[in-house]
């Protein structure tokens, strides 16, 4: 499939990931004991954060930074809103994800299924079903796993970044062919009861883009 979005923020990275100019795939080694012992933690940790908010702050591959707030609600529910002079609000109501500017009051949407949000989204996350775990690093009071789309139809990585006491998500970075675009999550707190409207699809008579 071929996606095309002019902005290379990790948002617009997150919902073009199936393009195919992404950097090419290594070959994994088999995990260790103690590596797979931190998937299974992350896979726990993500599998209980049902809900969050908080606020993140991306670096795109030329260094330029950016922020805002975001909500997830899973399953299949999330939102990320770039603060002003911005215009930019990413989307997913469960079904699609759209990426707005609010400004122009335009939008493109593309089925959850087909972007790495799906991940982060999904009613039960695995990280051992669908991406192959490529690399698992051990960080400085935390741990990094790499991620690459199992079917082979993505080309690219996501990597999650945690603490290690508590387990607790730092935030991750898309890598392609353009560099690596960075979120790095400055607040993350559990929420329960988000507003629905929160997750409403903007301007809602656009039309899906890229297969149904």
């Amino acid at each position: 499939m071929t996606l095309s979005l002019p902005r290379r923020s990790l948002l617009s990275a997150l919902v073009a990931a199936p393009l195919a100019g992404f950097a090419e795939q290594a070959f994994a080694a088999p995990l260790t004991a103690s590596e797979q012992a931190l998937v299974t933690r992350a896979s726990a940790y993500l599998q209980g954060l049902t809900g969050a908010k908080g606020r993140f702050v991306q670096t795109d591959p030329r260094g330029s930074q950016t922020s805002g707030n975001f909500y997830l609600q899973r399953p299949g529910k999330a939102r990320f809103a770039y603060d002003a002079p911005a215009s930019r609000l990413l989307v997913s109501d469960g079904r699609f994800v759209a990426e707005a500017d609010t400004r122009l009051k335009t939008v493109n949407r593309f089925p959850l299924g087909q972007t790495p949000l799906a991940l982060f989204l999904a009613r039960d996350i695995r990280l051992d079903q669908g991406v192959e775990v490529t690399r698992v690093s051990q960080l400085s009071g935390g741990f990094a796993i790499t991620l690459q789309d199992g079917r082979k139809q993505m080309r690219g990585s996501l990597t999650l970044n945690f603490s290690d006491s508590p387990t607790e998500l730092l935030g991750w970075v898309v890598t392609t062919v353009q560099g690596s675009t960075r979120i790095r999550l400055t607040q993350l707190e559990r929420a329960s009861g988000l507003d629905p409207k929160l997750f409403a699809t903007p301007f809602p008579a656009a039309r899906p883009t890229g297969r149904p």
